[in-house]
């Protein structure tokens, strides 16, 4: 057994999982595998390098789950949490991804050093897309 190469997985509850392989491949991502929905039973895994997200279960049953039912169903899936993706080039990215997305925060320098802009992805995922950086370096908080 190959073990993931890191130790937290991202794992996205969205009831479709057409629009999620429309939207995700349009980021540059592909299908690494995916398991047919039915019931509580879908999943399907997209990567692109080493950014790797999970979805479940990619139909209306999403609301099903114990802890999701209690929210409304107009509920943004993406409330109050940011996704971030690490892509070599922002500004070409930024001019590909503004075409097709919703652009939520425009490219600009933030305080930190890098270039990054936001994007809204068609579940309501709040998506930050930035140069790579290493995260563990407390150099790259905000200043």
């Amino acid at each position: 057994m190959r073990l993931a190469q890191n130790n937290i997985i991202v794992e996205l509850h969205v009831p479709d999982f057409g629009k999620v392989k429309t939207f995700y491949k349009k980021l540059g991502f592909k299908v690494a595998w995916e398991r047919k929905p039915s019931g509580l039973k879908g999943y399907l895994v997209m990567k692109r390098g080493d950014n790797v997200l999970c979805f479940w279960p990619g139909n209306k049953d999403v609301g099903r789950h114990p802890y999701f039912s209690s929210w409304a169903k107009s509920t943004k899936r993406g409330y109050g949490v940011e996704l971030v993706l690490m892509v070599k080039d922002v500004k070409s990215e930024y001019a590909r991804v503004k075409k097709f997305a919703k652009v939520v925060e425009e490219l600009k320098l933030k305080p930190w050093g890098l270039y990054d802009f936001r994007i809204e992805d068609p579940f309501g995922y709040y998506i930050r897309i930035t140069a790579p950086y290493n995260t563990l370096d407390d150099s790259n908080a905000v200043p």
